[in-house]
């Protein structure tokens, strides 16, 4: 530590220092009980991505050398986190060196340094539609991407192409231009010089008149200057469009400027004020509704984007509703939180390693997952209180509702130690309850704080301050495995800490280094190739890989087998009927059931959830009532990602395309699309019988 803190800069020569004087104080005054907690055997439980992982871009360095052991980097966080609090940091650090939760990764990357910027995901609405407010949300973007924050932002209050502007008397070029100089500064302004790259989720309402062209933005062909491939791209869906689109309709596209304040509604008040624009003749263009929801999955089969978010049910089982409008998620779906002009939304996030969880005798610790929750809760809340924050509107926003995000990861891995196939009955009891225990934990050690410190400021008016818990905006009837009739009396006596606490999301870089399968996710497949500097390296689902080797079946033969299939062992005769139930790569699970899962343990998510979907050969129809079930089901993330396979072979895609005649190709064009439109209407008709939902 004193290494770190001394360091000289050999470029100007420059005093350093890469952990605080706070942090180091802590650790001098303190030195015998923090090393003589360490235990450095626990370096050695990493496997070696997740080894290689670390040291990449976790470890500190000194002139390009590692200075931390694994070990060194979760006391620096413990310690970054409680200061002088020893008791707590040495718990903390036991409970991340042995595996059973990790921060995310601005917290590990930053804790206990000179500037803790710890929160992973911020949330901007743009502050004005004017030249002042564009360029001022930029900055706020620049400053915050800087600091090593993914970024969603709201811009349907921005006018649309062609509109009037009274100060220059001239026309609005509309959303694109604007969102090219956005995506300009994503890759120029990189998350912490270079550990992640710089990431904005643009989030656009469908009724803005701009919509087709914010479609094709991501698109891989078409003219450069109306494109902007590295942003991300996402729908912020009122209720009326799903219900227009299902039954035909027609759907009008306005611009904020004339039809101002639709965004600022949900719900009833939102369909309300739409039809009066309708009727009033404010609408710039009609379409049929169908026609954009052919677009919007066009774009998703070529792009796997945008993502699809439900504004009404984001805003309808929202605990900070009583705020104002949401209007936007963050870069990964999984953050519904309120913003304005005057605040931007924060959420600092940790995740459950669920495999941990399952004991020896193929039971399932759900104590011990509620203790391990509700030292989470602590710690995030005393992040809040810790933390820099890049820009001042995002410290007021967290410090007046405090919200937090709990994720989870290993869900596939907790299924496969209990024996439970993904789509059993077994796992998607197990699935709800684990969510179940988290939520009660998380509440419970909320309202204890809240005994201690006083409710958030905004508490009062929210559902919470009413008795409405999440599940209660679901209707759903929790199972017997806790009491919350006793919780829900102790939290009408001193409310709770925080305003949210449930976000499961994508755990990409955190799941790998404690050797899990991400967050949510079914595995993709139980064999994959890894590139690392050292070579190429084929990897092996590690529980398959046990089971194959302890019945006898696993040699050199069964791994070109599992190659040649694609990582999947569903057609491989000497793998007996109940592996081949338990090893179900994500690719033949029915979506219906993730979905269905997804709703589930949406009851006790206060946030909303990272949901990836997998169609290996997506077509218009499949989308569509895929789509549909799961907003019916209540969803507030609809989908993340659209993650396909590629349907032919490369090389012979490549010569067939080639051969083909332009004449030959443009009537084929306008075959499929025929074939697109019957198959997507074939699905809003006939929705029980589709194909699709049993894939």
């Amino acid at each position: 530590m004193e290494d770190l803190f001394n360091y000289i800069n050999p470029h100007n020569g420059k005093h350093s220092p890469m952990v605080a004087k706070s942090t180091l104080d802590v650790v001098v005054a303190n030195k015998d009980r923090l090393n003589s907690a360490i235990i450095y055997d626990r370096d050695f439980s990493y496997n070696y991505f997740g080894f290689k992982t670390l040291e990449r871009s976790y470890l500190l360095k000194i002139n390009g050398k590692v200075a931390e052991r694994p070990q060194h980097m979760l006391m620096r966080v413990s310690v970054g986190i409680h200061k002088e609090d020893i008791d707590a940091a040495i718990e903390t650090y036991n409970l991340l060196s042995e595996k059973w939760f990790t921060h995310a990764s601005p917290t590990l990357f930053n804790a206990g340094t000179n500037r803790p910027q710890l929160s992973s995901c911020f949330l901007l609405s743009m502050k004005d539609d004017s030249i002042e407010g564009i360029y001022d949300t930029l900055k706020q973007c620049a400053l915050i991407s800087k600091s090593a924050g993914g970024i969603g932002v709201a811009v349907s209050c921005i006018r649309a192409t062609g509109s009037y502007i009274a100060g220059t008397n001239g026309n609005s070029n509309g959303l694109v231009p604007m969102l090219r100089v956005y995506n300009n500064t994503a890759r120029y302004v990189d998350q912490g010089g270079n550990k992640r790259p710089g990431a904005f989720a643009i989030y656009l309402e469908p009724w803005h008149l701009d919509i087709f062209e914010f479609l094709d933005l991501k698109k891989n062909t078409g003219k450069e200057e109306q494109r902007a491939r590295d942003l991300f791209f996402a729908l912020w869906i009122p209720d009326l469009f799903m219900k227009r689109v299902e039954t035909n309709q027609d759907w009008s596209l306005m611009c904020p400027n004339e039809c101002p304040g639709l965004d600022e509604v949900w719900g009833e008040e939102f369909e309300k004020l739409y039809e009066s624009y309708e009727k009033q003749g404010r609408v710039r263009k009609v379409v049929k509704a169908q026609q954009l929801w052919y677009a919007v999955i066009e774009s998703q089969t070529e792009t796997g984007t945008p993502y699809m978010l439900y504004k009404d049910s984001c805003n309808r089982k929202s605990n900070q509703q009583n705020l104002g409008t949401i209007k936007c998620s963050n870069l990964c779906t999984e953050v519904v939180e309120y913003t304005s002009k005057d605040e931007v939304a924060v959420c600092n996030l940790a995740s459950l390693a669920l495999n941990m969880y399952v004991t020896s005798e193929h039971t399932y610790d759900f104590k011990k997952l509620a203790e391990v929750t509700k030292v989470i809760v602590r710690n995030l809340n005393k992040i809040i209180d810790i933390n820099y924050y890049p820009v001042p509107e995002a410290c007021l926003s967290n410090k007046r509702h405090r919200p937090i995000g709990i994720g989870v990861q290993g869900l596939a891995d907790a299924f496969i130690l209990m024996r439970y196939p993904f789509e059993s009955p077994e796992a998607q009891l197990l699935n709800k309850q684990i969510f179940e225990t988290i939520y009660y934990g998380a509440l419970e050690a909320s309202c204890e704080l809240a005994k201690e410190l006083g409710p958030y400021e905004t508490y009062g008016g929210s559902p919470v301050s009413k008795g409405i818990l999440q599940y209660d905006m679901w209707n759903v009837t929790p199972t017997d495995l806790w009491d919350w009739k006793i919780l829900k009396e102790k939290i009408a006596k001193y409310g709770v800490r925080n305003s949210l606490l449930i976000a499961p999301m994508p755990t990409a870089s955190t799941a790998q280094i404690l050797g899990n399968n991400e967050s949510i996710e079914p595995y993709t497949s139980n064999i994959y190739t890894r590139r690392v500097l050292s070579g190429e390296f084929q990897i092996v689902n590690p529980h398959l890989l046990k089971d194959l080797t302890e019945r006898g079946l696993w040699n050199e033969e069964m791994k070109n087998q599992i190659i040649a299939c694609n990582g999947s062992i569903q057609s491989i005769p000497e793998i007996p009927d109940d592996l081949k139930q338990l090893y179900k790569t994500v690719w033949e699970i029915s979506q219906k059931t993730v979905l269905k899962m997804a709703a589930e343990r949406g009851a006790f998510i206060d946030q909303s959830q990272s949901l990836n979907i997998h169609i290996a050969e997506p077509n218009y129809g499949k989308l569509t009532s895929m789509h549909f079930y799961g907003w019916k089901q209540g969803l507030k993330t609809g989908m993340y990602y659209l993650r396909t396979r590629p349907a032919a072979n490369p090389i012979q895609f490549t010569l067939n395309k080639e051969k083909l005649k332009d004449k030959e190709k443009a009537s084929k064009e306008e075959e499929e699309k025929e074939r697109n439109t019957a198959a997507m209407v074939c699905s809003l008709e006939n929705r029980e019988e589709c194909l699709m939902c049993g894939s």
